[in-house]
């Protein structure tokens, strides 16, 4: 029987290491331009920064970024924006409100368990703030970028820029 770990699958793999270097290299440019709203999508092949940012800025941000996690930096693999910390909480409290309302058949039962969803629902968000970081850490994102090189870095609008690795 072999072991089989997941995380390290083809196609994972690369994207948790895409993933973590797109997270740091928004850490930097979030430093550099702390007014611009920017994001990132990552997948196996790369990744994508988007927000109104030069290109030779991107490319100064993902050098450093890549340099960085390979001295070490893994903290720079996290980010409090991430879609993890958002799909986490929400789900989380979408499932304490479900829970809440078991059991109710009219509408005059779910406004009487209004108070009980809600105080439900925000010991659910309160949990998804410490879980999303941590999934982050554990599954999403891998900040040990080992043999990761940059191939190359264009714009593909004004708002966004490819970032391909392999």
């Amino acid at each position: 029987m072999t072991n089989l770990n997941l995380l390290q699958a083809p196609y994972i793999h690369p994207t948790r290491r895409n993933h973590a270097l797109e997270h740091a290299t928004i850490h930097i440019l979030s430093a550099r331009f702390p007014r611009k709203g920017m994001g990132g999508h990552s997948n196996p092949t790369g990744f994508f920064i988007i927000g109104k940012i030069p290109t030779e800025d991107v490319r100064e941000a993902v050098s450093e970024a890549l340099s960085r996690l390979q001295n070490g930096e893994v903290g720079l693999a996290i980010h409090a924006g991430c879609g993890t910390n958002y799909a986490v909480t929400g789900g989380l409290a979408a499932l304490a409100a479900l829970y809440g309302f078991i059991g109710t058949k009219s509408s005059r039962e779910r406004f009487e368990r209004l108070p009980l969803v809600t105080v439900l629902a925000t010991l659910a968000i309160f949990a998804g703030q410490a879980l999303g970081p941590l999934l982050q850490q554990k599954i999403t994102t891998d900040p040990n970028p080992g043999d990761l090189a940059i191939v190359d870095i264009y714009p593909v609008s004004e708002t966004i820029h490819r970032v391909v690795t392999k």
